[in-house]
């Protein structure tokens, strides 16, 4: 079955089938957008964001403002979400700003909430859990961006390169400034995480690391909310969502 057929035996239908990303069934109100797996955590997916305005070759969009059109109708409108499951594969790989091409889908329609985070906008089926572990075990020394499988992909850090980051940032959170030993005493002295700032599951290869410029001392909390989306927030992002929020109360 083609995307097309599927979409269509939705009873949705779009304005134009090559650049189009979403798609609307107007008379039963609900709204479908394809779900990239290399944007799908498990529980957030991103589906649109107002920097896909323009290509990376510089160009609109053709896509775009129908997309967020649709993204209106959801947040004012009524219209449920819908998704399904697409496989990314890049038109040419040895060009990035290529288009998107898909390399396969899932005909099946998914229910899901619209939740915005600043200037994007995700799919989430609301089940949130813990599922960061801490990144580095500040006594184990492993070579930067070697993997292994336990139940998950899971990335090895280098002890080395987080001491030299912290030695150089402190061991203050870089967003909210939290102090683990200013709270809890000596418990708490030299106790924080540390985020890549370009996540290595993203690079998937092993790659020179730099401790200052890659690697930032990050709290818990600020460290899950960062990975809570994919691609995962920047710290500057969530320094703009506390502030927001703050502005709010």
């Amino acid at each position: 079955m083609t995307r097309k057929r599927f979409i269509e035996s939705q009873g949705a239908t779009c304005d134009n089938w090559t650049w189009s990303w979403s798609f609307k069934n107007e008379s039963e109100k609900f709204i479908i957008f394809g779900a990239w797996n290399v944007f799908d955590d498990g529980n957030l997916t991103l589906i649109f964001s107002d920097d896909w305005s323009i290509s990376r070759k510089g160009k609109g969009q053709s896509g775009y403002s129908q997309s967020r059109e649709h993204i209106r109708l959801i947040e004012e409108e009524g219209y449920q979400l819908k998704t399904f499951p697409m496989e990314y594969m890049a038109a040419d790989e040895n060009d990035e700003g290529a288009p998107a091409k898909i390399k396969g889908f899932t005909p099946k329609l998914s229910d899901k909430k619209l939740i915005r985070i600043e200037n994007s906008w995700y799919a989430s089926d609301q089940s949130y859990g813990a599922r960061l572990p801490e990144e580095v075990d500040p006594k184990e020394v492993f070579k930067e961006g070697a993997s292994k499988t336990v139940t998950v992909n899971q990335y090895e850090r280098s002890a080395l390169a987080r001491a030299k980051c912290l030695e150089h940032h402190g061991y203050k959170c870089a967003v909210c400034s939290f102090d683990f030993e200013s709270l809890y005493g000596e418990i708490g002295k030299q106790y924080i995480h540390v985020h890549h700032i370009i996540p290595i599951s993203e690079i998937g290869r092993q790659y020179e690391l730099n401790p200052v410029k890659d690697l930032i001392p990050i709290c818990p909390n600020c460290h899950a909310m960062i990975h809570i989306t994919r691609p995962a927030l920047s710290v500057g992002q969530l320094k703009q969502i506390i502030n927001n929020n703050k502005n709010c109360t």
